[in-house]
């Protein structure tokens, strides 16, 4: 009995020191596969930094998050992204403390319908619209209102947080699933923006392009609200230092050599360089068509060094394409307009393996080139933004016309391949002009021959980041937005993460990386292995429960002959 006794003392004297040690260390072990509980070392390190003050502040951070997707109606799709949320931000508390609060809400827990439409515009006003929903519930179908969004809140400061995002295309189960990937990044995205202590610099060399500020206006109000924004005049500026990237927008006229060898030189100096040019001048466009003629930026000898080139020709992608508004025959004594697919609008979906394009939505591109790649060594080149297999390429000259949306497809001339029309481009680079100076050169005694590890993305469609402008009210439209559709494409996304990734590689932008598998059933087999496995999850727990008492009630018997 003694020996028993000590032996008892022990087991709960190592049980009390095993806690007191497991409260000075802290450690979580995620055991699922795709590690869906655990968040990137960027998300633990923003979050950790938020009880931190610096020099200009006098109190920590406190952050706090409104959530919207609540409510006894949610469909079980969304009740699964909402846990996602939950337990996406108990990881932030687990990161973030007392500095990370939350709370959901029910946007139709009002039963006045009047307050309860106010608070709908109250909402709207922030920029959370609802999404309709049908559901099917005790056999009769139901309409949801429901508002996938967050509300991030910091010191008086709101951003909204859409957190259903998907591609077009994907069935509702296949979005909800991209949905559920990312939250992590989504939330921290909005975190990082409301609490941005040192922003990076970005420049916009736009001299080169006839569009206006207009044209430009959603680019440029989304990198302010992370960065610091400087319209270059690339005359006046001596280098192009000081940056952390740089992006040169829709060039239409050529980039003069000064221009170029401070681009050049930028590069060689680590800076990231965001290149959107067009493969042709296309200009006004009729149903009696145009002519679309070689455009000349002063760039091929440039983008051709650092390991690309940007062909003279304009892709026809037959296998996704945006609409136009098209008269189709009369209705009546009125023409009758239908929306049809334009085959010079690629609606791309075909996306390279990288953070910048995971989980994105379609983008809207016109009047695409095809690029190439070519030796760059030390150059590694990872294809982005690319068309379907379908396509026809046309060589400059090449003829456009709207009437060609009235024709149908001939699939036999559609057997062009897939074509890239977006490359990330990374690695140490090699000057254009390497060799080209000599040692008398008054530029010579700075220049750089080879450059810093650094990143480039170019794109051959200058439009993929111009938003239109209304004709009606004249105020600029979102970035992708299409009119016929009334869809926003992920053009904006696609620009916002190409940013991220290129000057913080080892940010937020990781949490873009997170991958939530889809493990659908075998509908044949839980059809006809249905009564067995539920026999299975009924009996077997109650028959263990039976054969350990079995052998308890042995074991008793042999020991003590009860």
């Amino acid at each position: 009995m003694k020996n028993k006794f000590v032996v008892t003392l022990l087991v709960i004297g190592g049980i009390v020191l095993l806690n007191v040690l497991a409260s000075f260390v802290f450690f979580r072990l995620d055991l699922t596969e795709e590690k869906r509980y655990s968040l990137s070392e960027a998300t633990k390190s923003l979050l950790e930094n938020l009880s931190e003050k610096d020099s200009s502040e006098q109190q920590t951070v406190d952050v706090f998050v409104k959530i919207y997707l609540d409510g006894d109606e949610l469909p079980s799709g969304f009740e699964r992204l909402k846990r996602a949320v939950t337990e996406t931000l108990e990881e932030f508390k687990v990161y973030g403390g007392t500095n990370i609060n939350y709370k959901f809400i029910n946007p139709n827990a009002e039963a006045d319908t009047k307050k309860r439409e106010e608070f709908y515009v109250e909402l709207a006003k922030k920029g959370m619209n609802p999404t309709r929903v049908v559901d099917t519930k005790n056999g009769r179908q139901v309409e949801n209102i429901i508002f996938p969004y967050a509300l991030v809140s910091v010191a008086g400061k709101e951003v909204p947080v859409l957190l259903l995002k998907g591609t077009q295309g994907k069935t509702a189960e296949e979005k909800l699933n991209q949905s559920y990937e990312n939250v992590e990044y989504e939330l921290a995205t909005a975190i990082r923006k409301l609490t941005l202590r040192e922003r990076k610099k970005i420049g916009l060399l736009a001299e080169f392009t006839k569009l206006k500020p207009l044209n430009f206006s959603d680019l440029i109000a989304s990198l302010q609200e992370r960065y610091d924004l400087f319209i270059i005049d690339a005359k006046s500026s001596p280098t192009f230092q000081g940056l952390d990237a740089m992006i040169l927008p829709k060039p239409d006229f050529p980039v003069d050599d000064s221009t170029k060898y401070k681009i050049d030189q930028f590069v060689m100096s680590g800076g990231r360089m965001l290149f959107f040019v067009d493969g042709l001048k296309v200009d006004s466009v009729g149903l009696e068509g145009n002519y679309a003629q070689p455009l000349d930026l002063n760039l091929t000898d440039l983008l051709f060094k650092y390991g690309v080139r940007i062909n003279s020709n304009i892709i026809k992608d037959a296998g996704s394409s945006a609409m136009i508004p098209m008269v189709v025959g009369d209705m009546g004594d009125k023409p009758n307009i239908q929306p049809v697919p334009y085959r010079y609008y690629p609606l791309i979906s075909n996306f390279g393996k990288s953070l910048i394009t995971n989980n994105l939505d379609l983008v809207f591109s016109r009047y695409v080139a095809s690029i190439d790649t070519v030796r760059a060594d030390g150059v590694t080149k990872t294809p982005l933004l690319m068309t379907t297999p379908y396509t026809k390429v046309l060589n400059a000259p090449a003829f456009v016309t709207f009437n060609e949306a009235r024709t149908e497809a001939d699939q036999a001339e559609y057997q062009g391949g897939v074509k890239t029309i977006a490359y990330l481009l990374e690695g140490k680079f090699q000057s254009l002009y390497k060799n080209r100076l000599l040692p008398n050169d008054p530029k010579f005694a700075n220049f750089k021959f080879e450059s810093l590890p650094t990143k480039i993305i170019v794109c051959s469609d200058g439009d993929l980041i111009v938003n239109e402008v209304s004709q009606k009210t004249g105020n600029p439209m979102p970035l992708g937005y299409d009119k016929i559709s009334k869809h926003t494409f992920g053009n904006k996304d696609f620009m916002m993460n190409a940013i991220d990734y290129l000057i913080d590689e080892n940010g937020v932008i990781q949490a873009r990386g997170k991958e939530v598998k889809l493990r659908p059933l075998n509908k044949l087999r839980t059809r006809d292995e249905r009564t067995f496995w539920q026999i299975l999850n009924i009996g077997l727990p109650v028959g263990l429960v039976l054969v350990f008492g079995f052998i308890l009630q042995w074991w008793r018997k042999r020991e003590y002959g009860i």
